[in-house]
């Protein structure tokens, strides 16, 4: 074999090599819409049934609730209701139906945040990002380098009080709010779970 047959056969071998890579990345990116993981409308149920399925947190006191299924974690933006509000919200705000359903990924890198049971927060494990129970980004560097709140899906709760999750349709998340303005739920207690 010459080297000029053995230099074409390496070139060629490794560019088949990059396109397999480069066709694997983008089966691998859009597989959760191919397989219907991310993209649709989704049944998570009633309140009871939310409640249920987290077994001993407090979810009716508005701590957040992790559905697998809708990759999200559902909250009530109102506690003292105990209920879903009939309505539809394509906002993803869930002010007008008193469920929040927010994407499980950090804006910052893509980590999922973790609730936090002492203070009802959610802190990102890679940078420290923290957000309030609804997601709202808390301002300074203290509180990590996320730009933004938690993205937010769209949200309906038909007449039985059953919650169904679009998660085709997503909202970024509000700007940072500075600890002690307006728009931010304070923590229950100072730097819980660090």
């Amino acid at each position: 074999m010459s080297r000029r047959t053995l230099l074409r056969r390496a070139v060629g071998t490794s560019l088949g090599l990059w396109v397999l890579e480069v066709t694997a990345g983008m089966i691998a990116f859009t597989w959760p819409n191919l397989s219907r993981g991310l993209g649709g409308v989704l049944r998570i149920g009633t309140f009871d049934e939310v409640k249920a399925r987290n077994g001993e947190l407090p979810i009716d006191e508005g701590f957040p609730a992790y559905e697998a299924a809708a990759h999200a974690f559902i909250v009530l933006v109102d506690p003292a209701q105990q209920r879903f509000v009939p309505g539809a919200d394509a906002s993803g705000d869930g002010a007008a139906v008193n469920v929040r359903a927010l994407y499980q990924r950090c804006p910052h890198l893509g980590c999922r945040p973790n609730p936090c049971i002492e203070d009802f927060w959610l802190h990102c494990p890679c940078h420290q990002s923290r957000y309030d129970r609804l997601g709202i980004k808390v301002a300074g560097e203290r509180y990590g380098p996320a730009p933004h709140g938690m993205d937010r899906f769209a949200v309906s709760v038909d007449t039985d009080g059953v919650l169904s999750v679009d998660t085709s349709k997503i909202t970024l998340g509000p700007l940072p709010v500075a600890l002690g303005q307006p728009g931010v739920i304070p923590p229950r207690v100072v730097d819980g779970c660090i």
